[in-house]
């Protein structure tokens, strides 16, 4: 038997891989018993801060993740397909039934068993290894102390951000569009077509009659300006030293952003590039994007808008986003302090520590970023610790991979300047070049997805397991 602390997405996937290779698996989870300042049920895999996996194609490193993990009988990804919501190119799921599916998945597998109680100290009893700690970002104080005990250095860590959702029926439709970001859609594909103004001055830009994926708030110079000013000028629920206070970069407070200049959010979550106004035939000067964040369509979250502001100056400040001046808020933003380790001082690629062959991480703790990354590692953890109780060799996938480079990077990355990371093209093997071809950026990456698959089915393929009874 394996035992798992967290019951959030890496302990979830760790515990179906291991019960998947017929090992038995001990499940801990202390919510409800202890719940989390971010959390609002007792379901397993609950989704805090967005509904969105990101991008699922593989000209795009976290897509070819996401079919890696599909043909490795990812529990995660099962769930989150059968669960989607339109997101345009990216994987967006209906939070709450994609953790009802996650939690019935573990809860009806016959060799897992969840116990709902907290663990506050890293066991002392042989019988609860091989142990997996997942316990996420939010890991309890007691025991946050004792892993920093165990691995010898205080804990790094980060603030994280999660976005307001707000309700359909209170979007100002008259002032907003719908479209996806250069017309990919799961609803089909738009195609930007250019036609002449009424007054012949110049080409416009007109969508065809597909609907987008997401609602678009276009704005004016003016509007942004008006809303930039709000903001930078707002109050902070929590945090106000923003030059002293670590962020992850992938995951910025829209504050924290407006901080570092004028226009930044214009180049980031503000971007109106790839979206035109029906209404206009052009681009906007900036935009929110809304993604809609259940299958009923009537909750809709703020794409990048993670902000950390007093919930009196959310309100403030995102009525001067046209399409939201009466806005009502199922859920406003907040902000929360992320734990993890220094993954290339502590970790093997297995995801065991280096000082201990039956001790896993796995999940944000472990040093990952991201829904599907924590998820990926899970998955890594989980096949691992099962290999030790049939009594088998760990391994991992090549580095030609995505799981393989992640795996890589977190036991490898430069421990002075550590910090966690989304998988990215970067960090896996470049491909060779064809003979007498040189290969564009999308074409690169396109070959980089084609390898990965055609290694990891080599690598599960070449799989050999023990008869041990587990």
């Amino acid at each position: 038997m394996i035992h798992i602390i967290g019951g959030g997405l890496a302990g979830c996937e760790a515990a179906w891989q291991a019960a998947s290779l017929g090992v038995r698996v001990s499940l801990h989870e202390m919510r409800p018993v202890r719940p989390t300042a971010v959390h609002k049920t007792d379901q397993l895999a609950e989704l805090v801060c967005s509904n969105s996996l990101r991008g699922d194609k593989l000209d795009n490193a976290v897509g070819l993740l996401k079919e890696e993990m599909r043909r490795l009988d990812s529990v995660v990804m099962h769930a989150a397909d059968a669960h989607r919501v339109p997101a345009g190119a990216a994987l967006a799921v209906d939070r709450e039934r994609f953790s009802h599916a996650v939690t019935d998945a573990i809860r009806s597998h016959p060799l897992i068993t969840v116990t709902r109680e907290e663990i506050t100290r890293i066991p002392d009893d042989p019988s609860m290894f091989p142990l997996i700690i997942a316990t996420g970002p939010l890991t309890s104080e007691s025991l946050s102390a004792d892993i920093a005990a165990l691995v010898g250095a205080d804990h790094l860590y980060f603030y994280d951000a999660i976005s307001p959702i707000v309700l359909a029926e209170t979007i100002g439709m008259d002032k907003v569009f719908r479209a996806s970001r250069w017309g990919r859609s799961i609803r089909g594909r738009e195609s930007l077509r250019f036609s002449k103004a009424e007054d012949d001055s110049k080409n416009v830009m007109t969508p065809d009659p597909v609907e987008g994926d997401y609602l678009n708030c276009p704005m004016t110079k003016d509007e942004y300006d008006r809303f930039y000013e709000a903001l930078a000028g707002a109050e902070s629920a929590t945090v106000h030293d923003f030059d002293k206070e670590k962020f992850f970069e992938g995951c910025l407070p829209i504050e924290v952003m407006a901080h570092r200049g004028r226009d930044t959010l214009r180049f980031g979550p503000m971007k109106p590039v790839g979206l035109v106004d029906p209404r206009t035939g052009r681009v906007p000067y900036a935009a929110v994007q809304l993604r809609q964040d259940n299958l009923a369509g009537d909750h809709f979250s703020l794409v990048g808008f993670q902000t950390q502001l007093k919930w009196g100056e959310q309100a403030r400040v995102l009525a001067l986003v046209p399409g939201l001046e009466h806005a009502e808020f199922v859920r406003f933003g907040m902000v929360h302090r992320n734990t993890y380790i220094n993954g290339p001082t502590v970790l093997r690629e297995t995801w065991q520590m280096k000082s201990r062959d039956d001790l896993f991480f796995a999940g944000q703790i472990s040093g990952v970023e991201g829904y599907v990354e924590s998820a990926a590692s899970g998955l890594m953890a989980g096949r691992n610790a099962a290999a030790l109780v049939r009594g088998d060799q760990p391994r991992v996938p090549p580095r030609t991979t995505a799981i393989g480079a992640l795996a890589y990077y977190v036991s490898h990355a430069d421990p002075r300047s550590y910090q966690p990371t989304n998988i990215t093209f970067g960090i896996m093997t470049a491909p060779p070049e064809r003979q007498g071809t040189r290969l564009g950026r999308a074409e690169r990456k396109l070959a980089v997805s084609e390898r990965a698959l055609i290694d990891l089915e080599r690598w599960n393929s070449s799989a050999t397991f023990s008869t041990t009874s587990a």
